[in-house]
């Protein structure tokens, strides 16, 4: 019996990981595969029984997982990114998710029958897309970047706000059931506001402070974190039952929201950990669910999921957006594209835990319902965004932009060219000081690991086509290089040697089928561009013409110049490499790296 639990508890961490790595590679929701795997080996294969798996510890394991979730989701919340991303995104987090809160709570209440504490509860569940579900979507659709930026930016605001939406109305729910006088109603419910944001902030704020005065080990940052979160949870919900996810959650926020207060390898850990319970968790929740439930909602659910997607959505879209400089196919853009997440699927599954327990027989089907949801509104929307945004006339061409892995001076002069050529550049790196330069010298930047989860999340790749791998770290830029192939496909992911790879055997170095184009010539690498900027060389630019030909460019410089980049007559972006053939004609701009030239000396 315990093998086949131990066989159970690790078929439901592979599964998990390959969904995820699935939707990694078919670029689209990772809660999409999970929610279907789990529906697989549970309900038609029978193959995983959660409560049978679990027993009494499937409740605390769903209550701290989702715990985490929100503390995670809430620690991105910072209300001065919220302040500088335009009314429209501020509206849609505040009046629109309002209107859709109420509106798919009256649909749900006469649509299914639903108590309407139940309904209402549904409709703040519903209201949150998150960034795990919009982001990939942009990707693929590619709107132009007023779109982008309100759909990313209500994804990621409303993630937080959405969830405490839902736990504020649970909590009056859970007040309600258990008194009848309205008046004392009011104080239950006030007792568990009050104890859950005092908590949260007291030890948020604490903890901040541990932090930020390095009174914490590195080692045990993540660690001491994670077990406060715990102990939040457990703390806040002794002192007044129900009041924990609002005690994590404010917690969040107020780290957040701290002044010179880093949490970014905080993040990292915080996303990796989500990743892992977000895996296991809606494979569980997924398992659960018996195919009579959805018989149980019945046809009435589409109704649900049209008045979402065609009533709800559009009026909070266009309430929000009055006064701004939208046009209409933008706003109806951005009125088609509303997947719901990993929040709405991961709260509905806890308060219908917890409500089955309080005595609310219609809360069996609050996951199913919420399921059915984001189910439809991801595939609907997956499979159609594309073809509307270019039937509005709103999608961008194709990506020209250049994502540079590095911002050290190498990387910077040639960013800094690319961005005067026309070219968005986005350059990315760990270390804070190149990052501050690289912003300082008018680039934009994204500071943190390529490759992590919060890159994944916040890395706006939007309008980029091609990456160019130089940080001088040649394991991060081959896993940069292997990771963005999918995004950017194979023929346009380019690398700078290090130095370091001449003096290394073969049996060192990375297989050069996971790696891009050898930038620049076999000869060239990151040493030897740093050591030439430093000593005076420049990257110019030069147009040529048929009296001015490419062989008479070269001659003219001669060892003086290593040709970097060039941009034809239809302004598309042709970069040097190793043992390329590429030949530049007249019109073309030639962009290089020239040494100064040595002065002569008279005898």
């Amino acid at each position: 019996m315990d093998h086949n639990i131990l066989i159970s508890i690790a078929s439901i961490g592979v599964l998990g990981i390959g969904c995820q790595w699935l939707a990694w590679w078919a670029r689209l929701p990772a809660i999409l595969f999970l929610l279907i795997g789990g529906i697989i080996v549970g309900p038609v294969l029978d193959l995983i029984e959660p409560d049978i798996l679990f027993g009494d510890l499937l409740f605390p394991i769903v209550s701290l997982s989702v715990a985490v979730i929100l503390f995670e989701g809430s620690l991105t919340l910072k209300f001065e990114d919220i302040r500088g991303h335009g009314k429209t995104v501020r509206n849609l987090i505040s009046i629109g998710a309002i209107i859709t809160w109420i509106i798919i709570a009256y649909s749900t209440h006469y649509l299914i029958n639903f108590p309407f504490e139940l309904a209402f509860l549904f409709g703040a569940v519903v209201i949150v897309t998150g960034p795990t579900v919009i982001i990939p979507m942009l990707r693929t659709v590619r709107p132009n970047a007023k779109i982008a930026n309100v759909l990313r930016w209500e994804g990621i605001a409303i993630d937080p706000l959405g969830a405490l939406l839902a736990v504020l109305v649970f909590d009056f729910i859970i007040s309600g059931q258990q008194n009848n006088a309205i008046n004392i109603i009011i104080l239950t419910f006030a007792k568990i506001i009050l104890t859950g944001f005092s908590i949260g902030f007291i030890n948020g704020w604490f903890l901040g402070e541990l932090l930020r005065k390095q009174l914490v080990p590195q080692y045990l940052r993540n660690v001491i974190t994670l077990i406060t979160v715990a102990a939040v949870y457990v703390l806040s919900d002794t002192i007044e039952h129900e009041s924990g996810l609002l005690a994590v959650t404010i917690m969040g926020m107020t780290m957040a929201n701290m002044k010179d207060m880093d949490i970014g390898d905080i993040l990292d850990f915080k996303e990796s950990l989500s990743v892992l319970l977000i895996s296991g968790l809606f494979i569980i929740l997924a398992a659960r669910i018996e195919f009579y439930q959805f018989i149980q909602i019945g046809w009435p659910a589409f109704g649900i999921l049209a008045i979402t997607m065609l009533i709800a959505r559009p009026i909070s879209v266009f309430v929000s957006s009055i006064g701004s400089d939208l046009s209409i196919n933008e706003k109806l853009m951005i009125s088609w594209i509303g997947p719901r997440g990993i929040v709405a699927a991961a709260v509905s599954a806890l308060f219908a835990l917890r409500l089955e327990n309080a005595g609310y027989q219609e809360a069996t089907l609050l996951v199913p319902l919420t399921f059915l949801i984001i189910i439809g509104t991801v595939v609907i929307q997956s499979a159609t965004a594309s073809f509307i945004a270019v039937l509005l006339e709103v999608r961008e061409p194709s990506p020209t932009g250049i994502l540079i892995i590095g911002a050290g001076n190498v990387a910077r002069a040639i960013g800094k060219e690319l961005q005067a050529q026309g070219f968005k550049v986005v350059l990315t790196d760990s270390t804070w000081e190149n990052t501050s330069l690289a912003r300082m010298e008018g680039l934009e930047t994204y500071y943190g690991n390529p490759i992590s989860e919060h890159a994944d999340r916040h890395l706006n790749l939007l309008g980029l086509g091609k990456i160019l791998a130089m940080s001088g770290r040649g394991s991060l830029d081959a896993l940069a290089c292997l990771r963005f192939k999918s995004e950017f496909g194979v023929n346009n992911v380019y690398e700078l040697k290090t130095s370091r790879e001449k003096h290394i055997s073969d049996k060192h170095i990375v297989s050069t089928r996971h790696r891009g184009y050898e930038l620049f010539g076999e000869d060239i690498d990151y040493g030897n561009l740093a050591y030439r900027l430093r000593n005076g060389a420049e990257l110019k630019s030069t147009q040529l013409s048929d009296e001015f030909t490419f062989e008479q460019y070269l001659e003219k410089y001669g060892d003086r110049v290593i040709p970097m980049f060039a941009v034809d007559n239809k302004q598309r972006l042709q970069i040097f490499v190793s043992n390329g053939e590429m030949k530049p004609e007249s019109g073309w701009t030639i962009t290089g790296m020239i040494e100064a030239e040595l002065p002569t000396t008279n005898s």
